[in-house]
């Protein structure tokens, strides 16, 4: 978490304009076409023909995809990746389809252990809908290469069970679909597989068909582990309609020590602030490590390759400074919350830490703040002693008046002197208290 001492010198290094997905074109000279920006900023893990694929980007505009599927009511920092990627691409003069899959999400792509729970169609349409603006965000729906949102729930629901199996299944050979690394695991699996799980390969090809049909759809980008439902579609296009259409593959992001980026005790960091607040996703990427803040930056934001490259050497010379994870967590939360968020969720982390006043902070904020803190209940009658204890901050009574004592305690940034001091009034706007031991160990009372 930030110390109060870190935001005093943050550094003036943000895209432009800071708020907002850049929308207009951005020129790096560092680089000849957009394929070797993708590349530089690590976006490619497998793709169809490099050549084919940087002569297509270097062109005319072209209409790509991505889908999104709606098996959860917001989308999460692996799918941002594709947003941003997305984006880069319409950036360059490209014209973008966003899919929100309305059929694809009453299904689900299998997962490597087990199938998933179905969602009902109502729960599913609902989830179209959050999801559909979310991705609009990261879009612009202005100018000739205008994005556009499509649901495929639109071409497959007038389609019969014959007529999918006569016209669409036809060209699919059963040993290729074993072999996708999805179907494979989970026919290794004690699960095994369903037959609704083993056709969603046959629905994601169908839209990607469908797209290059209406739209003359030439390339599909997505996570590397969606590889075969990707050429799934690559192939039905070459064999239906005798065309060749391309994919690009991004990698799974995971973070220096092998473990998977993105994940905390199973909780994915959301874009919804309702599930993940502006707060959470700012300190998610403070704590960025120094061997994975240069990727991030890469990835995650619009600087250009100076500024990041700039970040890099301090990085090496001053990591104490930690300039590459406040550049990034303020980059990136301002794209996803914007910048007034951002800025209150700055605010709130330095008033934690003493340097700022703790009352000027709404109470949305200061609640998304205690969220992330060790947490426990009291009356307003409670010692500040016993607080210290029943939140851990210390092991017993004496330890407490030690601390207190020895003039290492704060009551919402006030220095306690008292041992008897109770938590009478302490309570803020979100009905917490702060409380402090040292610099910056602190934990959240709920004061009732």
């Amino acid at each position: 978490m930030e110390r109060a001492a870190d935001r005093l010198d943050y550094p003036v290094c943000v895209s432009s304009p800071a708020s907002s997905v850049p929308t207009v074109q951005r020129n790096d000279d560092s680089f000849a076409s957009v394929w070797d920006e993708i590349v530089w900023r690590g976006l490619v893990h497998v793709s169809t023909s490099e050549t084919e694929i940087r002569e297509l980007l270097s062109g005319a505009p072209i209409t790509y995809y991505c889908g999104f599927d709606p098996t959860a009511p917001s989308l999460h920092l692996g799918n941002l990746v594709q947003l941003l990627l997305m984006r880069r691409l319409q950036l360059a003069g490209h014209k973008p389809l966003g899919l929100v899959g309305g059929s694809t999400g009453l299904i689900g792509d299998p997962k490597p252990t087990a199938e998933r729970v179905l969602n009902t169609p109502d729960v599913v349409a609902e989830w179209v809908g959050y999801l559909q603006g979310q991705v609009s965000r990261f879009l612009s729906f202005e100018g000739d290469n205008r994005a556009r949102l499509v649901n495929n729930l639109d071409w497959t629901s007038p389609l019969t069970a014959i007529d999918f199996l006569r016209d669409i299944g036809k060209h699919f050979r059963v040993g290729t679909m074993l072999k996708k690394d999805a179907v494979s695991a989970r026919l290794n699996s004690d699960a095994g597989i369903s037959y609704t799980e083993f056709s969603y390969q046959i629905l994601q090809a169908l839209d990607f068909r469908e797209l290059y049909r209406q739209y003359d759809c030439v390339l599909q980008t997505g996570g590397s582990d969606q590889w075969g439902n990707l050429t799934s579609g690559i192939d039905l296009i070459r064999r239906s309609e005798s065309a060749t259409v391309h994919a690009i593959g991004t990698p799974l992001i995971t973070n220096s020590d092998g473990t998977k980026f993105g994940k905390s005790e199973g909780n994915a960091v959301w874009l919804d602030p309702a599930l993940t607040s502006p707060y959470a996703m700012y300190q998610f990427w403070l704590n960025t490590d120094d061997a994975d803040v240069i990727d991030r930056l890469k990835i995650f934001t619009f600087l250009d390759r100076a500024s990041i490259e700039q970040l890099a050497e301090v990085v090496a010379s001053e990591p104490f400074r930690r300039q590459a994870q406040r550049t990034l967590a303020f980059e990136v939360t301002s794209l996803v919350h914007g910048v007034e968020a951002t800025e209150s969720a700055i605010a709130a982390s330095a008033a934690l830490f003493g340097q700022g006043d703790l009352a000027d902070l709404d109470a949305g904020t200061i609640a998304a703040a205690m969220a992330e803190l060790p947490s426990a209940e009291a009356t307003s009658g409670t010692t500040v002693a016993q607080a210290l204890v029943d939140s851990g901050l210390t092991k017993s009574m004496g330890e407490s008046r030690r601390a207190i004592a020895q003039g290492g305690v704060y009551l919402n940034n006030v220095s306690v002197r008292d041992d008897q001091a109770t938590l009478h009034g302490a309570g803020l706007a979100s009905g917490h208290a702060v409380l402090r031991r040292g610099k910056k160990t602190l934990a959240a009372i709920l004061v009732n």
